[in-house]
């Protein structure tokens, strides 16, 4: 209880310095930390050391979620488009 309580009066000197909620702070901090594990693991997928399935169950996302954030950060990646006429064309 002793680190939980730290972390509560942090939180409490941010928002009497920054002027902002509690809620505010939390949701930027989750951001801040969220934004570093991606960047860590976009890291690792561009050396090719990590498959996107295992990063999204580390992350806790969907794929498409990691795709998007791929687009957005304009990092290189395989998309795997399939329409029905290419899976009529496989099934004969």
């Amino acid at each position: 209880m002793k680190g939980l309580q730290e972390i509560k009066s942090e939180i409490d000197q941010l928002v009497s310095s920054n002027g902002k909620t509690e809620l505010e702070v939390v949701d930027a901090l989750h951001k801040y930390y969220f934004n570093k594990a991606v960047t860590a693991e976009i890291k690792l997928y561009k050396k090719k050391k990590k498959k996107v399935a295992q990063i999204t169950k580390d992350l806790k996302i969907s794929h498409r979620r990691f795709y998007k954030i791929l687009e957005d950060k304009k990092v290189e990646f395989t998309k795997y488009n399939k329409s029905k006429e290419e899976e009529n064309e496989q099934k004969y």
